[in-house]
């Protein structure tokens, strides 16, 4: 990663909301640089602030929301500096766009596919008439919908699930961004749509370049896109690192447990590993390591101080007091060890195998 290209970096960015006169910590001094073309999954569990953080990069916070401190660096401008909307178009979907998890909420029911295509065309790339039409075709034929032009005229109602999620992909790729942010693309779908999905994202971002981002709780679908993962936990980031590096040597004792939920990891007659307590409360300041109250292994020192990054390798880093050297050694859960023993999770082949077959990995 150090001599490939930063596209975007988040500098210490801290997001609050008001809610009933109480405000929210729901981003807590995240920082995370972003690499050219690179394939990043953002992991944890629901209001983790995954969702909350890629927002920020558009400008797409709720009312209540606000950029508290830090920066947003992307092609020399801070976009946590913004004020305004039209700041804020010259940026979403033309450099930055995003493919949301319910397509039939982000499409307009009462206009043709075709029209709502070549929308994001007119306005972020200067196409009209017929040539905004015929790229539009040529956009939907790009992401596998058939017979492109008759269903350009037809309305989102008379498209299934998955094909539904292709348009939403088309309409977001039709302004040529660089940064495409794919939240819980396949969530609403089946799992033999889930694959066909992924696999349409990998070819997406060969031929437009794209670097995408990706925000899911599935770590069967981060085995088969990602080349990195970030793992957050309570607005921030807990740790980083490749795929390998994640799956197969995590240090950070919430890492741990989101691993060991993984069905896979089951043996038959016993209960699924499940993660104990509850996240902590947001409106409150966190002393220490936020997961320290869930944590069994934590250190007296969890619950008083927030740990550092320590860095494991170049590429890898995570925000816990055992990679400390005066830490006692402590080894990751018995279902990490078999994790280890189950590499062709990562295998690409199998992966494409996968795909070509309409599964996924674990399902």
């Amino acid at each position: 990663m150090e001599n490939q290209e930063i596209i975007l970096s988040v500098k210490d960015l801290e997001i609050k909301f008001d809610l009933r006169g109480q405000r929210l910590n729901a981003i807590r001094g995240v920082s995370l640089d972003l690499y050219k073309s690179e394939s990043l999954a953002i992991v944890g569990e629901s209001g983790s602030g995954k969702s909350v953080l890629v927002k920020s990069l558009m400008g797409l916070l709720d009312a209540n929301g606000c950029i508290s401190g830090g920066q947003i660096l992307y092609g020399g401008q801070d976009l946590a500096s913004f004020t305004n909307e039209s700041q804020w178009l010259s940026v979403r979907g033309k450099e930055i766009a995003m493919v949301l998890q319910d397509p039939m909420t982000s499409l307009n029911p009462l206009k043709t596919i075709g029209a709502q295509i070549m929308e994001a065309l007119t306005l972020h790339r200067g196409l009209a008439g017929a040539e905004a039409k015929a790229a539009a075709v040529e956009i939907l034929r790009d992401v596998g919908i058939p017979e492109p032009e008759r269903r350009a005229g037809q309305y989102p109602h008379e498209f299934s699930g998955g094909m539904r999620q292709r348009v939403v992909i088309a309409i977001a790729v039709a302004c040529r961004p660089k940064i495409l942010i794919c939240d819980e693309p396949t969530t609403a779908l089946d799992v033999t749509i889930q694959a066909q999905i992924l696999h349409l994202l990998k070819d997406l971002k060969e031929k437009y370049d794209l670097t995408t981002v990706y925000i899911t709780h599935d770590l069967g679908v981060v085995a088969n896109v990602a080349d990195r993962i970030a793992v957050m936990y309570a607005g921030d980031i807990v740790e980083i690192g490749t795929c390998e590096e994640v799956f197969y040597s995590p240090k950070h004792p919430y890492t741990w447990a989101l691993l060991s939920s993984l069905p896979q990891l089951g043996v038959k007659g016993e209960d699924l590993y499940s993660i104990q307590g509850t996240p902590p409360n947001l409106f409150q300041p966190i002393a220490g390591d936020a997961f320290a109250p869930r944590n069994p292994q934590a250190l007296k020192i969890d619950f008083v101080k927030r740990p550092p990054y320590f860095e494991v390798s170049p590429t890898h880093k995570a925000r816990t007091w055992l990679l400390d050297p005066r830490a006692p050694k402590i080894d990751p859960p018995a279902h990490i060890q078999k994790l280890r023993g189950l590499r062709p999770l990562l295998d690409p082949e199998l992966a494409r195998l996968a795909e070509e077959g309409g599964m996924l990995h674990g399902e």
